[in-house]
């Protein structure tokens, strides 16, 4: 039978030590290794930690895989540009970032960024 609170998560990318390196040191996120076939651990929340296993074969996610609710979108982005985070531009569309690459369209403040490997990410305004 399945057991909820046993389920995880996880993502692929093409190289989990650049993977490593920017969501330990770039991120600030706990990253433990977990010993299988070069699999690591992305401590995020308060559940079970995310698996981030290597694929060859990698193609990035064609959606937003973690989101980050932070208090101060602006700050964040601001602080992670700093660190070297590039923010996407969705210009002329729904989602149509400013100069900074956030979102201001309607709903929650939100600006978008990549992975070493193309996953899209975001930092959204906590409640």
């Amino acid at each position: 039978m399945i057991t909820p609170a046993d389920a995880f998560h996880g993502f692929s990318v093409d190289d989990t030590e650049a993977a490593r390196a920017f969501y330990a040191d770039v991120l600030g996120i706990e990253v433990t290794d977990a010993e299988m076939g070069g699999i690591i651990r992305l401590h995020v929340g308060g559940g079970a930690p995310t698996i981030v296993y290597p694929k060859p074969d990698h193609t990035p996610a064609g959606f937003t895989i973690l989101n980050f609710p932070v208090a101060d979108v602006e700050a964040t982005v601001d602080e992670l540009t700093a660190r070297g985070v590039v923010f996407e531009r969705y210009e002329g569309t729904p989602v149509e970032t400013d100069a900074k690459g956030v979102f201001r369209g309607g709903g929650p403040l939100i600006a978008w960024f990549k992975d070493p490997a193309g996953n899209v990410l975001s930092v959204i305004a906590a409640d």
